[in-house]
C-alpha cells in the first residue's frame, strides 16, 4: 500500500479479487459485490430448497426425495431404513443424519409412512432406534394420494444421473394436514396440523361454494383456545393445554400433552415451578406407556383446584404458540391464511383429477380407435391385400387404401349424409399402419368378433362416464374426497378439543411461599425478618399494602427487606382491582382541627409512590384504621379530650351511614373537638351487598364477571350446593380458584338449607325407578355425601332443588314408548337424606326432563296454551302423573342425558 495516496487505503478496504477476461487482461471484481450476489443466492436456496414447503404438494425437497426414494423402491414389503436413506442420497445432496432424521419425523405423523421397529415417541421425546434396526414403506394412503408418474413433472436430480419429481401430483391437503415448521434466512414458517376428517369436509365445501373455518388438532391431544387464532397468519396465536384431571383429593393426573411437549420438558418446568416455590407439590412419577399418564402428588392441604391453575400458569402445562402460515407459491414465499391454503390445495386437487381425466379419455380413445382398426382389419380380411406387396411402403399405402373405405377422419372432405363409414376421432398415422402389420396369425385365426364388440362396447361406456365426469368435475372432485374419507378416516377423529380458555393470574393461584413480617415501630416489612412480628403467608410475586399512623399508605413488591415508613398500623397482601376490600378510617384534620371519618377502596395504585388519605397537614394523623374485607361497616366508640368543652364526651359512631368513596376523599365530619381515643364497640355487616357469583359452563371456573351460570349472591358463610352425576352432592365456599368438571355435574346452585332437593334415581338392587326428596342435613364442607345406593347398576337420572319440580320423563315397557309428566312434590313428601323413596316404576328412564314455569306474565290474547290430556296415574301411592305427548306447555325444557355423558348445560 502506497503511503503518499491516502486513498489507496479507503481503496483497499473494498478487498479485490482479481479474474482474467477473455483477452487475458485481469477483470477486478470488490469481495463486498460478491458477497452481496452470494448471501441472496444462500438465502434463496435456504429458503426454497430447504426450510419453507411447496404449495402444490406441501413438502419440503427432502420429504418430497424421500418419498419418491421409497415409491422407487415400493413392493409391499418393508424395508430397512438404511437402504431408504441411501436411495435418497441419489437425489438429496447432503448427509444421511438428515435425510434420517427427516423420515423419522415423516414417520411419527402416521400419515404417509406405515413403520416398523422402535421409532422413537413424540410424547416422550424419545429416539428413534438406528436405521439398520427400524423399517418402512408407504402408506396405502400415500399410495392413493400422493403418486402418478402421468401427471408428474420431472427434472434432473442434482448431479444429473437421476430424474426426480418437481412436485409430487399430491391430491390432498397434506400441508395443513401434516403442518410444518422451518427457519430460513429472514423468514420462518410455523403451519399447525389440522384435523383429517375436517379437512376433507372443508375441501367439499369449498368445492360447494360455502365458506369454511379449520382450526389445528394435535396428535397429542389436549384442549386448544383458538380464539387469536387469526388463520394461522402471523400475529395469531393459540394456548394448548393439557388435560388435567382430579383423581382423588391428593392427587392429579395429565393424561394429554400439549403441542410441541414432550413427557420429559413437562416434568422438568413442573420441577422448577415447585423448585422456585410456585406450586406444592409432593412428587411426580411418569407411568406413560402406551397412554399418557403423568401423577402428580399434590402436599397435604393443598386445593387441587389451585395447583390444576398453577400447572397451567407456571408450567409447561399451557403453551402459546404462533403460527405463520408462510409457503412457496411460484418460487416466492407469501403469507396466506390456512382457509386460503386449503383453498389453494381443494382447486389444485380438481386440477390433477381433471388431468388424470384427460390423460385417462385419452387412453380410451387410443385404446378404442386401435380395437376399430383391428376388428375391420381382420374382419374384412385387408390383411390379404398385403400379400402380393413387394415393398414396405406399398404394404403401407395398400392396408391405408383399404381402411378408407370403412373409416373416415377429421380430414376427409366428404361429407356425405348418406356416408356410413366408421368416424374416427383424429387421422391415421404410419403408427397405426404398422401396429396392424404386426398382429399375428395365431391371433387372426382365433378372432372372436362376439368378444371384440363387447369390448368396444366397454370402451365405449368407460368414455362416456369420463366424458360425464369431466362434464361434472365438482361433483367427480367431492366423490373423490368422500372416498378418501370413506376409505382412511377411520381412527382419526379430533383428539385436541376446542374451547376458550380463562386467563390464570398468577397472582390468584401461586402457592405462598414466603412469610411476611414486620417492625411496626421502625417501619420495615419483609420476608427476612424473622424475629419480628409474622403478618401473613404470601408468594414471592405479592404485593404488600402499608398504612401508617401519619395517614399515608403505600403499596411495594414484597422483599427480604423494605423500607416503608415507621408507626405502621396495617399491612397485609395487596390484590389489584379488589373493589371489595374497604377500608373505615377516622384521621385528625391538622389544618382545620377536627376529626373526619371516610370508607374507599384501593383497587389501583403506582408501586412504591406514597398516598395521603388526609387533607396533607403535617400535623394531621390516624386515629382509627379497620380494613374489611367484604365491606362490612362497623360501630366505634369514640372518647373526647376531658378539657373539651362538649357536652357529651362519650359517644358511639357507625360507619354504616358513609358511602365508599374513593382514597382521596376528604370524608364526612365526626368531631370538631379533640379525640383522646377510638375503639371498636361493635362488628358490622357488609354494605356492599352479597357477592354475586357465575360458574363458566367451558372451563367450570367460578367468577364475578357474569360469564356462564349464575349460582346465587352470597354473604359471608353462604355455600354452594353441587350436585353430581353419580348420586353424591356437595357444600362447598365460594372461592373464585375453585373450578368445577360440568360434565359431572347435575345441579349447582347457591345452597338453601330450607329447599329441598328433588331427585329420581333408578335402584340397581330392586331394579325400580323411585323418587326422592330431602333436605340437606349435614354441614360438612368440601365432603361429598352419597344419597342413592352403592349398588354398581344404581343411576342418578335427575336432580334439583327448584322449587316446583316437574318433569317429563319416557320409558319402553313391551316395545311401547311412553312418554309422562309428574309432579315430584306430588308424588313423595320430603324425608331423610338417607330413606330410599318412592317407586315410580319397575323400568328405567330413557329421558328425562325439568320443565319450568313461565315466571313473566303472559298475554293470553297473544299465547294462549293447549289444554293437557287426560291425567293418568303412575305406579306409586301418591300424586299423579300427566300425558304430555302432543301438549303445548308455557315453559321451557331442560334436558339430561340418563346414560350419565350428557351435561346440565
Amino acid at each position: 500500500m502506497s503511503k503518499e495516496n491516502p486513498s489507496d487505503e479507503k481503496k483497499s478496504t473494498q478487498l479485490p479479487a482479481a479474474q482474467m477476461n477473455g483477452n487475458g487482461n485481469a477483470h477486478i471484481i470488490t469481495i463486498s459485490n460478491m458477497y452481496e450476489d452470494y448471501f441472496l443466492d444462500y438465502a434463496s436456496y435456504v429458503i426454497l430448497e430447504r426450510a419453507v414447503p411447496a404449495v402444490d404438494d406441501g413438502l419440503k425437497p427432502v420429504q418430497r426425495r424421500i418419498l419418491h426414494a421409497m415409491n422407487e423402491k415400493e413392493d409391499g414389503r418393508y424395508h430397512k431404513v438404511a437402504n431408504i436413506i441411501g436411495n435418497t442420497m441419489q437425489y438429496h445432496p447432503h448427509g444421511d443424519a438428515a435425510i434420517g432424521a427427516a423420515l423419522v419425523n415423516l414417520g411419527q405423523k402416521e400419515l404417509l409412512i406405515d413403520t416398523q421397529g422402535n421409532w422413537g415417541d413424540y410424547r416422550t421425546g424419545d429416539s428413534a432406534a438406528a436405521p439398520r434396526y427400524i423399517e418402512a414403506r408407504l402408506s396405502k394412503f400415500a399410495q392413493t394420494v400422493a403418486f402418478n408418474p402421468q401427471t408428474t413433472e420431472w427434472q434432473l436430480s442434482y448431479d444429473g444421473r437421476k430424474k426426480e419429481p418437481i412436485n409430487l401430483p399430491m391430491k390432498f391437503p397434506l400441508l395443513l394436514a401434516q403442518g410444518a415448521d422451518g427457519i430460513a434466512v429472514g423468514l420462518s414458517t410455523k403451519i399447525l396440523p389440522h384435523n383429517f376428517i375436517e379437512l376433507i369436509k372443508a375441501s367439499i365445501n369449498i368445492l360447494k361454494g360455502k365458506s369454511v373455518k379449520i382450526y389445528p388438532d394435535f396428535l397429542t391431544g389436549g384442549s386448544i383456545d383458538v380464539s387469536d387464532y387469526n388463520g394461522g397468519k402471523r400475529g395469531g396465536k393459540v394456548k394448548v393445554r393439557a388435560a388435567i384431571e382430579k383423581a382423588d383429593k391428593n392427587r392429579l393426573l395429565i393424561k394429554d400433552l400439549p403441542y410441541g411437549v414432550t413427557t420429559v420438558s413437562l416434568i422438568d418446568s413442573i420441577q422448577k415451578a415447585v423448585e422456585k416455590g410456585k406450586i406444592k407439590i409432593k412428587k411426580i412419577d411418569d407411568n406413560t406407556a402406551q397412554h399418557v399418564e403423568i401423577a402428580i402428588q399434590l402436599a397435604p392441604g393443598v386445593s387441587p383446584d389451585v395447583t390444576i391453575d398453577a400447572l397451567y400458569a407456571f408450567s409447561n402445562c399451557e403453551v402459546s404458540i404462533s403460527p405463520n402460515c408462510c409457503i412457496i407459491v411460484d418460487n416466492k414465499p407469501e403469507f396466506i391464511k390456512v382457509e386460503e391454503l386449503l383453498k389453494i390445495c381443494t382447486e389444485n386437487t380438481k386440477a390433477l383429477l381433471k388431468l388424470e381425466l384427460e390423460i385417462k379419455q385419452h387412453e380410451l380413445e387410443e385404446k378404442w380407435l386401435f380395437s376399430s382398426l383391428e376388428k375391420i382389419f381382420i374382419q374384412n380380411r385387408i390383411y390379404h391385400q398385403i400379400e402380393e406387396c413387394e415393398s414396405w411402403e406399398e404394404v403401407m399405402a395398400t392396408i391405408y387404401r383399404e381402411l378408407k373405405k370403412y373409416v373416415k377422419t377429421p380430414s376427409d372432405k366428404s361429407k356425405k349424409a348418406s356416408d356410413e363409414r366408421l368416424e374416427l376421432f383424429r387421422d391415421l398415422t404410419d403408427d397405426d399402419i404398422a401396429r396392424l402389420t404386426e398382429i399375428r396369425i395365431k391371433r387372426i385365426s382365433k378372432y372372436n368378433s362376439f368378444k371384440a364388440d363387447q369390448l368396444i362396447e366397454k370402451i365405449i361406456d368407460e368414455l362416456e362416464q369420463v366424458a360425464h365426469d369431466l362434464e361434472h368435475l365438482v361433483e367427480y372432485t367431492i366423490a373423490y374426497y368422500q372416498m378418501l374419507l370413506k376409505k382412511f378416516g377411520k381412527g382419526k377423529e379430533r383428539r385436541t378439543k376446542i374451547t376458550s380458555f380463562e386467563t390464570i393470574k398468577a397472582a390468584q393461584v401461586v402457592a405462598n411461599n414466603a412469610k411476611l413480617y414486620v417492625d411496626r415501630k421502625e417501619g420495615f416489612i419483609g420476608t427476612a425478618l424473622k424475629k419480628e412480628e409474622f403478618v401473613t403467608e404470601c408468594s414471592d410475586i405479592d404485593d404488600i399494602i402499608v398504612f401508617r399512623k401519619d395517614g399515608k399508605f403505600v403499596v411495594t413488591r414484597i422483599a427480604d427487606k423494605t423500607f416503608v415508613g415507621k408507626n405502621i398500623l396495617h399491612v397485609a397482601v395487596w390484590k389489584k382491582g379488589d373493589d371489595r376490600t374497604t377500608y373505615n378510617m377516622i384521621y385528625w384534620d391538622g389544618k382545620k382541627g377536627r376529626a373526619m371519618a371516610k370508607r374507599f377502596n384501593v383497587t389501583a395504585i403506582t408501586r412504591d409512590k406514597p398516598y395521603d388519605l388526609t387533607k396533607g397537614d403535617p400535623k394531621s394523623k390516624c386515629l382509627y384504621f379497620s380494613a374489611n374485607p367484604n365491606g362490612e361497616a362497623e360501630l366505634v366508640t369514640i372518647t373526647l379530650s376531658p378539657a373539651c368543652k362538649a357536652r357529651s364526651k362519650v359517644f358511639d359512631y357507625g360507619f354504616s351511614d358513609l358511602e365508599i368513596k374513593g382514597r382521596g376523599a376528604g370524608g364526612n365530619i365526626v368531631t370538631k373537638y379533640p379525640v383522646k381515643k377510638v375503639v371498636l364497640k361493635e362488628a358490622g355487616h357488609s354494605t356492599i351487598g352479597a357477592l354475586k357469583v357465575w360458574m363458566d359452563e367451558v372451563s367450570g371456573r367460578l367468577n364475578t364477571e357474569g360469564r356462564g351460570r349464575f349460582l346465587g349472591e352470597f354473604d359471608t358463610g353462604e355455600a354452594i350446593l353441587a350436585i353430581y352425576k353419580d348420586g353424591t352432592y356437595e357444600l362447598n365456599y365460594v372461592e373464585m380458584s375453585r373450578r368445577y368438571d360440568p360434565k359431572d355435574l347435575m345441579f349447582i346452585r347457591k345452597f338453601d338449607p330450607d329447599a329441598p332437593v328433588s331427585a329420581v334415581h333408578f335402584d340397581g338392587g330392586k331394579g325400580w325407578t323411585m323418587v326422592k326428596r330431602f333436605l340437606i342435613e349435614t354441614t360438612s364442607v368440601d365432603q361429598r355425601y352419597s344419597f342413592i345406593s352403592d349398588h354398581k347398576s344404581s343411576k342418578l337420572y335427575f336432580a334439583t332443588a327448584s322449587e316446583i319440580p316437574v318433569v317429563k320423563y319416557s320409558y319402553k315397557t313391551k316395545k311401547v314408548k311412553h312418554e309422562l309428566e309428574l309432579d315430584l312434590a306430588e308424588f313423595i313428601d320430603v324425608k331423610g337424606w338417607r330413606a330410599l323413596g318412592n317407586k315410580l316404576g319397575e323400568f328405567k328412564v330413557l329421558k328425562i326432563s325439568e320443565v319450568r314455569e313461565e315466571t313473566a306474565e303472559v298475554d293470553e290474547a297473544a299465547f294462549s296454551p293447549k289444554k293437557t290430556a287426560a291425567a293418568k296415574k303412575p305406579v306409586g301411592k301418591k300424586g299423579a302423573a300427566k300425558k304430555t305427548s302432543g301438549t303445548l306447555r308455557a315453559g321451557d325444557t331442560v334436558e339430561f342425558d340418563v346414560d350419565g355423558q350428557g351435561s346440565l348445560f
